[in-house]
């Protein structure tokens, strides 16, 4: 009878249990709570059955609700190992890890000795919170030790993340050099050290993974060439590259979209393409890295294919892909395709941020549109609005001659209180442009005065070139120069060059002649001191001098840049 009444009792239990297990794999609370209930009425089953409260609590953390959980455990006449280990992975997992550090002080004031599976999830505790400092990784470490689980490579490679995420890449390189039981992981932990902190260390610490034997996994080959695509080192990629096919990852999404960044950021847009057609389930990261890659090699037409065809594989657009949809439309002076993804900002709402609507402005201020810009401008909330979002709003009314509305955004920003939104040397260069191109002389050198005075900018050598411009636009050729002169640092050829073409507005050859001459000292190379000063002799039929540039630049080789034309 006795025995009959075990086994009908184990039935249960394991019937319960079974249940409670299926609830985690579908993450299903709402069967959780309804299993709890059941075994709170019940009178068959052993209410404080220790092994069906553990995966009780293990249910509710692993569903989300993790005070459910505690609560559960506070409950629970009795407690092991196990039950403190699943609750403290499970505050950790759903990221509560200083909450996990406070729950393992209290095991360890209970006298419950924590095993390996406890110190793990300690471990990414210590690497998941900023609130955690070192010491506390360092503690759990002692710990490891003290109790005799050194070898053990799960916790050593805990140990070696925490280390890494605590910026401590030489500690974490100690560690890993008196370890002998490395794996895969413990390699592939280093690699992402060197990726944040070292790039440059990586070929190396690479060379030493291939060359002592250790079978890179997919995780391996996307750090390994997200650092070669930061270091544009083609030669070593390819060599990566060839290992990939070689081992089957090639596949891999995640391999893939590092292996398109590696050509993209070495600007070889037609091997990017090539890998990423290879990407067998491409996700919004793959089509947007591509339409991006496409952007920065000048290709514009190209970026807004990749787009479409994303939106025609019915892959969900996030804000990073509209951004540069919309910047693709942008240097195209697209208008039509930029409002068709600006409709589609509407549909994703919340998701889109202040990176997109950034785009936006910057869209309709390239397509002269100020009047859409000013209402996307409006409709950011004070606080949503960056620095970039004023300075484009100040270079889109100087691109499209409307100087003092330029100077009105930017008198509006100089009394904005937010911190995100105060000038920078970008917006100076814009500001002192919209000056230059307006003719609003006064106005660019006061600005130029309090770029030091008020935001302590020091001015560089674009702002030095505005206010050349400027000075010489109004004819004072001479102050332009006495600029050039008085410069904090050494004038480049381009400054010259501005002053040599404001010589060329108002006549004053002999000016020109010098301003080219210092051009020449600083890269006689460039055309455009040739033709500028050619040009200038020819507006005054100073044939002698237009001939004289001429044997300088057959004799030189110079060589002019050929115009250009989107038509």
């Amino acid at each position: 009878m006795l025995l009959s009444e075990i086994k009908k009792l184990h039935t249960v239990t394991t019937s319960y249990v079974s249940t409670l297990r299926q609830c985690v794999e579908t993450s299903s609370l709402r069967k959780t709570t309804a299993i709890h209930a059941k075994l709170i009425k019940t009178s068959k089953v052993d209410s404080d059955s220790l092994f069906i409260h553990n995966h009780l609590v293990n249910a509710y953390v692993k569903c989300g609700d993790v005070w459910s959980g505690l609560h559960v455990f506070d409950e629970m006449p009795e407690k092991n190992v196990v039950s403190w280990t699943v609750l403290i992975a499970g505050f950790v997992q759903k990221g509560f890890p200083t909450e996990a550090i406070s729950i393992f002080s209290d095991m360890h004031r209970s006298n419950v000795r924590p095993n390996e599976f406890t110190l793990v999830s300690l471990l990414h505790a210590c690497s998941s919170s900023e609130k955690l400092d070192l010491t506390c990784a360092l503690q759990v470490y002692a710990l490891i030790i003290r109790l005799g689980f050194m070898s053990n490579v799960y916790l050593v490679n805990a140990f070696l993340t925490a280390l890494i995420r605590h910026c401590r890449l030489d500690e974490a390189m100690n560690v890993f050099d008196g370890f002998f039981d490395k794996d895969t992981v413990s390699w592939n932990a280093l690699l992402d050290g060197f990726l944040k902190y070292s790039c440059y260390d990586m070929p190396r610490f690479w060379h030493r993974m291939t060359s002592e034997g250790i079978k890179p996994d997919e995780f391996t080959f996307a750090t390994v060439l997200t650092g070669l695509a930061e270091l544009s080192n083609l030669e070593m990629g390819l060599q990566v590259h060839a290992l990939v096919v070689k081992s089957g990852h090639g596949f891999e999404r995640c391999v893939g979209n590092a292996l398109v960044d590696m050509y993209l950021k070495s600007r070889k847009l037609c091997d990017g393409f090539r890998a990423f057609d290879e990407i067998s389930m491409k996700d919004v990261c793959s089509w947007t890295q591509m339409a991006a890659g496409c952007l920065n090699c000048a290709e514009p037409i190209e970026a807004l294919k990749v787009f479409n065809e994303m939106r025609k594989a019915g892959v969900k657009p996030n804000k990073f892909t509209l951004a540069t949809g919309i910047n693709a439309c942008a240097n195209l002076a697209n208008l039509e395709e930029g409002k068709k993804i600006q409709g589609l900002m509407v549909k994703l709402g919340e998701e889109v941020d202040v990176c997109v609507d950034n785009a936006l402005l910057d869209m309709y201020a390239k397509c002269g549109c100020m009047d859409e810009a000013l209402r996307v401008f409006r409709s950011m909330g004070e606080r949503e609005r960056t620095v970039v979002s004023w300075t484009t709003m100040i270079m889109g009314y100087a691109q499209n001659g409307l100087f003092e509305k330029a100077l009105e955004i930017f008198e509006a920003m100089r009394v904005e209180t937010t911190e995100n939104a105060k000038p920078n040397y970008i917006t100076f260069i814009c500001v002192l442009y919209a000056c230059s191109q307006g003719g609003l002389i006064e106005n660019g050198l006061r600005y130029f005065s309090c770029m030091r005075s008020e935001y302590g900018i020091e001015p560089g050598e674009d702002h030095y070139a505005c206010v050349v411009s400027l000075l010489g636009r109004a004819g004072r050729i001479k102050e332009a120069e006495e600029l050039i002169l008085g410069m904090p640092f050494k004038a480049s050829a381009v400054v010259w060059q501005t002053l040599l073409g404001a010589c060329r507005m108002h006549g004053d050859v002999e000016m020109a002649k010098r301003a080219a001459e210092n051009a020449l000292v600083v890269d006689e190379t460039d055309p455009s001191t040739y033709v500028l000063l050619s040009n200038t002799f020819a507006d005054f039929e100073n044939w002698n001098g237009v001939r004289k540039v001429r044997e300088w630049i057959e004799k030189r080789d110079i060589k002019k840049m050929p115009g250009s034309s989107w038509l």
